[in-house]
């Protein structure tokens, strides 16, 4: 898919990947609290004066930084450090809210719809004063302050509320201890249906003032409970307890606005993108046939494509796509008649030989070779071709190169 050319090249799925290892693992399930880290990054926006918000990855700097409301965070944003090391083209702004979209789908819920172009700040002179995040002491008023200040009505602050299906509270991070519902990791519906369908009572212990259940081992917040006592705030509580498919649409675009605070038009899912070129298109589709080996359709995109262009999200060419898969014919017409550079290194720093050497495609090797490739240049594992060969037991297409190195 095309990009605008604001937006930074990067292959969604992969980074996806990434982000899913980086989060769920053998040592944590973070995905709520990425989520909270996505929300406490857009949820001090003011659009009065446009502060605030998730451009700028502003946590990073005092005041925000030692915030009461954030602390514990900044676990996650260490947890996605070697994401960000290995996409630099991606602002930690734009990890941390990407980060907090695909958390909630790794959980079951909704993908909120989203956009990369947020930048990071340098400093902290742009960091929103302290305070602006809810108050779970507080009540429907206060809600109402928070979430309008932030351009958010009723039913949108109902349906972020809802994010409160997943994760729990912490006594000695918020003061509050307990999580909302039985299945913490699981994004449902099951908040509201909690809410409606529990009796909640005071909790008696020794902190934060809050609700239980009878089990004595589920908590509502204040903030919480005033979604049913405010009559208004209650209906679209009913509404999301009956419907989870209502919720996740709400929710989704709820989100995916807050996601949005404080940010350039550019992130904004619903802006129009501009149309790709034909000539993009085509060398996308040339792209795509010499991935699957069609030298037929190879040659008749080559009449309008720009066949040496390299795809933004990986910095792959039709050279790459071709040996990757091992189609013989396929790299003799591009390395031999449309003289492609074997040397273009992808954003990993594999050439054509990188990956036609991993996989033992002992043919595409020899074309390879024969086409001048440079034996010697190395990927970011810093690896040459035929070290790589080796790593994978190639031992025959190792040899091949060695002879020819």
């Amino acid at each position: 898919m095309s990009q605008t050319t604001n937006q930074p090249a990067v292959n969604i799925e992969a980074l996806k990947s990434e982000v899913r290892a980086a989060l769920i693992n053998q040592k944590s399930f973070a995905c709520p609290i990425a989520m909270r880290v996505a929300w406490h990054s857009g949820g001090t926006y003011d659009q009065a004066d446009g502060s605030g918000g998730t451009d700028g990855a502003t946590m990073r700097f005092e005041p925000e930084i030692s915030d009461d409301a954030n602390a514990g965070l900044s676990i996650v944003r260490d947890m996605l450090h070697l994401v960000q090391k290995k996409y630099p083209q991606i602002s930690q702004a734009d990890l941390w809210a990407f980060a907090g979209c695909v958390a909630i789908e790794f959980m079951g819920g909704p993908m909120p719809p989203f956009k990369f172009g947020r930048t990071d700040d340098s400093d902290g002179k742009n960091c929103p004063p302290n305070g602006r995040l809810p108050d779970a002491a507080q009540g429907a008023d206060h809600l109402r302050e928070v979430f309008n200040r932030m351009g958010f009505n009723d039913q949108e602050i109902v349906a972020l509320s809802g994010g409160h299906s997943v994760g729990r509270c912490h006594a000695v991070r918020s003061g509050f201890d307990g999580a909302w519902t039985n299945n913490p990791l699981e994004f449902d519906n099951s908040y509201f249906k909690n809410l409606l369908e529990i009796e909640w009572k005071p909790k008696d212990w020794d902190g934060n003032f809050q609700y239980t259940d009878p089990t004595d081992t589920l908590l509502m917040l204040p903030t919480d409970m005033a979604l049913i006592e405010d009559a208004a705030f209650r209906v679209h509580v009913e509404k999301y307890a009956a419907d989870q498919e209502l919720f996740f649409k709400d929710f989704s675009a709820a989100y995916g606005k807050l996601m949005c605070l404080g940010c350039p038009e550019q992130c904004d899912p619903s802006a129009e993108v501009p149309t790709a070129s034909a000539k993009t298109i085509a060398g996308e589709e040339f792209r795509e046939v010499a991935m699957h080996g069609s030298l037929g359709l190879m040659r008749r995109f080559a009449k309008t494509a720009d066949v040496h262009e390299v795809e933004p999200t990986s910095g792959r060419n039709a050279l790459h796509k071709a040996a990757f898969w091992g189609h013989i014919e396929a790299v003799r017409y591009l390395a031999t008649e449309l003289k492609l550079d074997p040397n273009v290194q992808d954003l990993m720093g594999d050439t054509a030989l990188h990956d036609a050497a991993r996989f033992g495609h002992a043919e595409v090797v020899q074309i390879l070779l024969d086409a001048g490739t440079d034996l010697h240049l190395t990927n970011s594992a810093g690896m040459t071709p035929r070290v790589l060969a080796i790593e994978y037991g190639k031992d025959d297409v190792a040899e091949r190169i060695g002879a020819a190195g």
